[in-house]
């Protein structure tokens, strides 16, 4: 009998498809790029033209689900959401009359993303959490702006001190500390925790952009046990099911929430194992089960770090080149990828979390020389 299959639709699909088939599973893949590995994880894959640029629509979504749902070996096990539908509830709901979804309903997505619910909601369980608005004061020198929904960082940025902000943004006070993120894997029989630390890559006038993370790190026991208890109970009052994130700021042992990210995310890369554990207890989670037994069996996280190559010294044509096997979403040769977007994943481990981070960032060079020093030999060779 053929393996089951699972739907996957992502701006960027590629590590949920690598977790899916190291999982035992089939991925079917609707993403944005379409990148050389990802069509060789997926039985099939769609690009969906401008999601990156104008978010998912429906139609031009469901039917390219519909495609990979006809041409799948057997009908899918249901649709498994990664980032891109953080501001689009509607959808989701649109979709889970269609589909199963594996993973947080569109109410759990609209109450988490929804910043007054949600932050009243941090208030009443006692949770600490940065000062936020709907606006920013009169003097906003000291405050954040950040579109609601957004994921990446570049959705985020400084205020003036005399600012006005769009209706689809809210204010936030920046907070000194640093960094956190905490993995779960959650549904209503069980939950476990992992942690990690990212670090942003700043570009002009957009310092919180995501640059990776480093994972697993060992905390205080008092600050890991505050974490898990933040963790149970969110999960708890917003019915959070499967893999999801949480980003916090620590600052002297005190951890203040920024969001909840109520999907899979970019810790995948740094968390799961050859055997896909992470998918699977995805699945658990999200069918219903306790997803403790499947972790306890066998995963046992090593010292990695992955982070994003963004094409920052200019635009560029991806040159056609043997990538080096630490390398994940490669762009098909002849792609134009824009000054400041992703170029590609870079990924390390180290016999230290500290190691692998180091590690991944040497890679995060070599791998910029590499392609830029293609691309300007093929540039000399076109001149000639």
């Amino acid at each position: 009998m053929s393996q089951p299959t699972v739907l996957i639709a992502a701006f960027a699909g590629r590590a949920l498809a690598a977790s899916v088939r190291r999982a035992g599973y089939v991925p079917l893949v609707a993403d944005a790029f379409g990148d050389l590995d990802t069509a060789r994880l997926a039985h099939s894959c769609e690009v969906i033209p401008d999601a990156m640029r104008r978010g998912f629509r429906e139609q031009t979504l469901l039917p390219a689900l519909e495609r990979l749902s006809a041409c799948a070996p057997r009908p899918p096990e249901g649709l498994v959401l990664g980032a891109g539908f953080e501001e689009h509830s509607k959808l989701v709901e649109r979709l889970s009359h269609r589909f199963r979804i594996l993973g947080c309903s569109a109410s759990t997505i609209r109450e988490t993303k929804d910043p007054t619910r949600f932050f009243t909601l941090l208030d009443k369980l006692g949770i600490a959490h940065p000062e936020t608005r709907s606006k920013p004061p009169a003097d906003a020198r000291g405050w954040l702006t950040k579109r609601i929904g957004a994921s990446g960082g570049v959705h985020i940025a400084r205020c003036r001190a005399s600012a006005r902000i769009g209706a689809h943004r809210y204010a936030q006070r920046e907070q000194a500390g640093a960094l956190l993120s905490m993995t779960g894997i959650v549904s209503k029989k069980g939950a476990a925790f992992a942690f990690a630390q990212p670090w942003v890559s700043p570009m002009p006038r957009r310092p919180f952009r995501y640059g990776g993370l480093v994972g697993s790190i060992d905390l205080d026991a008092d600050l890991e046990a505050r974490l898990i208890e933040i963790g149970l109970d969110l999960s708890r009052h917003l019915e959070l099911m499967g893999l999801v994130s949480f980003d916090l700021m620590v600052n002297e042992g005190v951890p203040n929430l920024l969001e909840v990210n109520p999907r899979p995310g970019a810790s995948i890369d740094i968390f799961d194992d050859d055997d896909g554990t992470l998918f699977k207890a995805h699945i658990a989670a999200a069918t219903g089960s306790d997803p403790t037994p499947v972790l306890t069996a066998s995963w046992a996280p090593k010292p990695r770090a992955a982070a994003y190559l963004y094409a920052d010294r200019a635009d560029i044509e991806v040159p056609d080149i043997a990538w080096p096997q630490w390398t994940s979403d490669r762009p098909v040769p002849g792609t134009f990828v824009s000054r400041y977007t992703p170029l590609a994943t870079v990924h390390a481990t180290g016999a230290s979390h500290e190691a692998a981070a180091v590690l991944v960032k040497e890679r995060l060079g070599q791998l910029e020389a590499l392609l830029y020093g293609h691309a300007k030999k093929n540039e000399e060779t076109l001149d000639e």
